[in-house]
């Protein structure tokens, strides 16, 4: 939080939803107060800008724009939750420039990177510690990444697990059609 914006006034419900009111008056706070309970507030989250070019090998990814890269994408996409002052995470660093630059011809596969102390981690991601790597296909399975951190391991394992178009829809039509599948049958007579 930045100085201009106090007084404030921050709710973090059950849910780790966030509402802010910045450079709140009294005479502010119930009205404001009355609409969070009542629903109508919109959530704060803490984002970093939008990268404006983002042209190196590991995509650069924020709060504000990571779930149309992880999850709207279409793509297979490897993400590092960092932390800048990691030591770990500053050693994975160049493993990751190579293991993306090796991959850079696969169009379907991104390596990407986000600042997890500057950035809020969406609930999808269980982030206790740094780094922390997710691998998401374009189905929207979610693996903790566990595997070995060397350049050619990871460039592995992604070859290995990544999904095709084909795949990916396929896995969307099954996911569409298990509701239906679910339903109980009902005997009517």
């Amino acid at each position: 939080l930045k100085e201009d914006q106090a007084p404030l006034i921050l709710i973090q419900d059950s849910d780790s939803k966030k509402f802010l009111k910045e450079q709140v008056e009294a005479g502010q706070i119930v009205a404001w107060l009355k609409d969070y309970f009542d629903g109508k507030l919109t959530p704060f989250r803490k984002s970093e800008p939008i990268p404006e070019a983002n042209n190196e090998p590991v995509k650069v990814v924020v709060a504000d724009n990571i779930h149309d890269v992880v999850f709207k994408s279409g793509k297979n996409v490897l993400i590092e939750f960092y932390a800048p002052w990691c030591g770990h995470c500053k050693k994975l660093a160049p493993i990751l420039d190579e293991a993306a630059a090796t991959l850079q011809s696969e169009e379907d596969v991104v390596i990407a990177k986000i600042d997890a102390t500057a950035n809020d981690v969406p609930g999808e991601f269980d982030v206790q510690g740094y780094p922390t790597l997710y691998f998401v296909t374009p189905s929207g399975k979610k693996v903790s990444y566990e595997g070995g951190r060397t350049a050619d391991e990871i460039v592995d394992y992604i070859k290995k697990n990544k999904e095709t178009a084909g795949q990916a829809a396929a896995a969307a039509t099954e996911k569409a059609a298990e509701p239906a599948a679910t339903e109980p049958l009902k005997d009517e007579l």
